[in-house]
């Protein structure tokens, strides 16, 4: 930011030059915090933004004149004060143009584009940021009866590109993360408003009988009934089948409880849904009948467990 000047009095106006220039110079600070206007339309945010880019270039000013008054030159608090603020103006204005660098930025994932696009942004936004403080400078000192005397040259070009593209740098930053966290907000927003997509849950219906290396599906209420065979347990199923997995009966008993597949007899367990009969013997042992004809014994120390049988109904 160019913002000293040596004034050389004439009849009629002051004419400025920049060369006594303050310390700290630069209001590439109002980009530091970003803003969220070039993207979203967010104008708070961009007041925001801008109150603090004020404050900071009043700051500046005020610590430029300390600095001069030091230094033994004049305080003139007002003059720096023009300097920050026609600077942090057009830098604020120049910001959709960054803004709009990031969305074309961020819409490739080209490495090389990316490249070019920024840099194609950075000398844009110093060429206007140049000219258009230099002639916002020019028309209000015209205005007030003064003259501005920028005085280009290649060292004091380079000398505001190098500030500018601090600006950028720091602006487009923070513009790239406002604008993540708008996608951010968006995606989120389109997941809450779709329709919820049912999870696929485990049917409760079948069970896997696992060996090893084997596994084999069945509905609980294909099973009549599990028999302990030593450290196996024997699953026999109402088409004949029979599969003999390593395991506990106390273990499959657990388990099978909840399809009413219950101990009938310390070595087995039957499918209550599947018995179509029940006969009662004196003794107090049983002999349940399934629905396929095929029969089993219970003992008597398991009778409560059929003791309702009469008023069940077979499912077929």
């Amino acid at each position: 930011m160019a913002d000293g000047q040596n004034a050389s009095e004439t009849e009629h106006v002051e004419t400025v030059w920049d060369r006594d220039r303050a310390r700290g110079d630069e209001a590439s600070a109002s980009g530091t915090s970003g803003w969220s206007g070039g993207i979203s339309g967010d104008w708070t945010m961009f007041a925001a933004i801008a109150a603090v880019a004020l404050a900071i270039g009043i700051v500046n000013a005020l610590s430029g004149a300390q600095d001069a008054a030091w230094r033994g030159d004049s305080y003139d608090i007002g003059r720096r004060l023009f300097w920050e603020l026609s600077s942090i103006i057009v830098i604020l204005l120049l910001v959709p143009i960054l803004a709009l660098a990031v969305r074309r930025m961020r819409g490739t994932t080209l490495l090389v584009a990316r490249i070019g696009i920024a840099a194609v942004a950075l000398l844009g936004f110093s060429a206007l940021h140049i000219t258009g403080m230099v002639g916002l400078r020019k028309l209000l000192l015209w205005l007030m009866g003064s003259v501005y005397d920028f005085h280009f040259s290649l060292a004091a070009v380079l000398y505001e590109f190098r500030k500018d593209a601090v600006t950028a740098l720091l602006l487009g930053a923070t513009l790239w993360l406002i604008e993540s966290r708008r996608e951010l907000r968006k995606a989120a927003g389109a997941a809450a408003s779709m329709p919820a997509v049912p999870q696929e849950q485990p049917s409760s219906d079948l069970i896997w009988l696992r060996d090893g290396t084997s596994r084999t599906r069945v509905a609980p209420r294909d099973i009549l009934w599990v028999a302990s065979a030593g450290n196996y347990i024997e699953y026999v199923l109402a088409d004949g089948a029979r599969h003999l997995i390593r395991g506990t009966l106390a273990a499959t008993e657990s388990e099978l409880g909840r399809f009413a597949i219950v101990r009938v007899h310390r070595t087995r367990l039957a499918n209550l849904d599947r018995v179509s009969g029940v006969d009662f013997r004196p003794s107090g042992d049983f002999e349940l009948t399934f629905d396929n004809g095929q029969t089993l014994g219970g003992s008597r120390r398991y009778r409560p467990a059929v003791a309702s049988l009469g008023g069940r109904t077979a499912t077929v």
